[in-house]
């Protein structure tokens, strides 16, 4: 199935199972890197057990003797945004860019014991789980009782009902639309990958947009100021006048109307960076135009009809440039030959990022 059949067969609609997706594929994560990662500050991370008591869950970071012994039963490890902290996890994310990157979120790695999992819910956003060790029992099914089970740490639906059941082993993938509720449970030890997409909510995506057409406002100069020249003498002082609030309403709906200040504000939004997320800058200068470049792993890159979108800033852009920056977001590199049309004005901003950290050459 190509990329193009699945998006209009199964994405946002339908589960798929895809036996060997990616056949022969090994974890280019061992174990024992995975616990080392759940170990660091700024690595989120949780601790899932079912106990005879019922569900527990803690957050990390973990050192390793905080873990279970690996021959204890139902427990699972969960870490979070594994992509920006390891070349090879964001590879493994890579493959999935079929999709906008505007969608594409983290990679997520689920280590279990036997018997392992986080119990039946549902997620309101499109995964894709990808076996990547041992293997795993998935039950799967639309559900429409949504109650949960009070009292627990973790969501967990009190009625899940399954319609499929699966065995998934290394290289078999599971994809699953939004409210799809599943039940994945280790039979021995096993590790997934979640390919996990962003699905913002319209009231979170204004807020983000507003606060930063907010922030461009306190940067303009020579607007109006409000002027009541006709103001009567008033009995309620405490009433707020009827012109004020026109005022206001006409302020906020001129910065609305400006030329692509929601669509610079959205992309601003859309390529921040998590609060986890910092970057190395280089240690020593370098060629750029003769090396090559691409985006370090931790950078989102994104572009519109007028602008360049990087690490939460934009960056009007137009002619060639634009077309060679916008083919670096798609690609995110771009070989040495590929540069030597690039303007001097581009490559001093691509230094620019190089020297920030958001950039690395081809070499490294």
């Amino acid at each position: 199935m190509s990329p193009d059949q699945f998006m209009r067969k199964h994405w946002h609609k339908k589960p798929l199972l895809v036996r060997q997706a990616i056949p022969g594929f090994q974890a280019p994560i061992p174990r024992a890197e995975l616990f080392e990662l759940a170990a660091q500050e700024g690595v989120e991370s949780r601790l899932v057990q079912h106990l005879k008591s019922g569900w527990k869950m803690r957050h990390g970071p973990f050192q390793r003797r905080a873990l279970p012994p690996l021959s204890t039963r139902e427990w699972t490890l969960l870490v979070q945004g594994v992509d920006l902290h390891n070349d090879a996890a964001r590879s493994v994310l890579d493959q999935f860019r079929f999709v906008p990157e505007a969608r594409l979120d983290d990679l997520m790695i689920s280590y279990a014991s036997d018997g392992g999992g986080v119990g039946p819910h549902f997620d309101s956003y499109d995964v894709f789980l990808l076996q990547a060790h041992g293997k795993r029992r998935w039950r799967v099914g639309r559900q429409r009782d949504t109650t949960l089970v009070e009292g627990m740490p973790i969501k967990i639906l009190a009625n899940f009902e399954a319609e499929e059941e699966y065995v998934l082993e290394p290289g078999d993938m599971l994809y699953l639309p939004p409210r799809w509720a599943h039940d994945g449970v280790a039979e021995g030890e096993c590790m997934t990958y979640s390919i996990g997409f962003r699905s913002p909510q319209r009231d979170e995506l204004a807020r983000e947009t507003l606060l930063r057409v907010a922030d461009a406002l306190g940067e303009s100069e020579g607007s109006p100021i409000y002027r009541d020249p006709s103001q009567e003498a008033v009995q309620a002082p405490g009433a707020v006048p009827k012109g004020l609030q026109d005022f206001a309403r006409e302020g906020v709906m001129r910065a609305l109307a400006e030329s692509f200040v929601v669509e610079r504000a959205l992309g601003e939004a859309l390529t921040e960076p998590k609060g986890n997320v910092w970057f190395d800058p280089p240690g020593a200068e370098v060629d750029l135009k003769e090396l090559g470049i691409q985006l370090d792993r931790r950078s989102r890159m994104m572009y519109d009809e007028k602008h360049l979108f990087i690490n939460g800033e934009s960056y009007r852009a137009s002619g060639r440039d634009a077309t060679l920056m916008r083919r670096f977001a798609d690609q995110r590199h771009l070989t040495a030959k590929q540069l030597a049309s690039a303007s001097d004005d581009a490559i001093s901003l691509l230094e620019s990022w190089y020297d920030d950290g958001w950039v690395r050459t081809l070499a490294e």
